[in-house]
């Protein structure tokens, strides 16, 4: 490993971490607090990659990875008022949805590197962040996919309201979903900042010299 590399590493695991603890505490009636620190990770993955390229972006996705497998599995020996902190549907979709979606946004960002500094961070970050949202989701709470833990209760996900309250009648997880990707949204706007900021200390992109 690159000793360059490890700011990122550590952030990333920084983020993985908070995220797993604030996601137990709620924000309002549809978000928890980790709705707002996991998005960054989004932004330590494109800092990774504009400042040291794709291959040095992707590890600090995988050790993000293997940190918050880490959370997941400690998550399952905690046992809350309603059983487990950390099911088997919930560990599987927050692993598959932030190897994915971090994935992809390497991808992304790689392929749009050449175009201008902000488009690669916000068409990657959007893109991830939509993914993400889908996947865990409904990996996690939909009815359809019951069964991948049978056991495993979620009737109240999947209780019908209207959508954040006022819309069309839906699934509880859609509401919680809709909400989680809204800030996602935000946050990839409010990024680019702390993004320009930071690259501007770094130089051109090692990738186009």
């Amino acid at each position: 490993m690159n000793r360059a590399h490890l700011p990122g590493i550590l952030a990333m695991a920084a983020i993985v971490v908070a995220s797993n603890i604030l996601v137990q505490f709620l924000f309002g009636q549809w978000l928890t607090w980790g709705a707002f620190t996991y998005p960054l990770a989004f932004l330590v993955t494109d800092l990774m990659n504009r400042i040291y390229g794709a291959g040095p972006a992707r590890k600090v996705v995988f050790a993000g990875f293997l940190v918050g497998v880490a959370c997941s599995l400690i998550g399952t020996q905690i046992i809350g008022e309603f059983g487990p902190l950390v099911t088997l549907r919930i560990a599987l979709a927050s692993g598959i949805a932030f190897l994915t979606a971090q994935l992809l946004d390497v991808a992304i960002f790689s392929s749009l590197r050449r175009a201008s500094w902000w488009k690669a961070p916000l068409a990657s970050t959007l893109i991830g962040s939509s993914v993400d949202t889908v996947l865990f989701f409904s990996i996690a709470f939909a009815a359809g996919l019951s069964w991948i833990e049978p056991g495993n209760d979620v009737g109240w996900a999947n209780e019908a309201l209207p959508l954040l309250g006022m819309g069309p009648v839906v699934p509880l997880w859609a509401s919680l979903a809709l909400a989680d990707w809204s800030v996602k949204l935000g946050l990839a706007l409010i990024a680019l900042v702390p993004f320009r900021l930071i690259i501007g200390r770094f130089g051109p992109d090692p990738a186009l010299r």
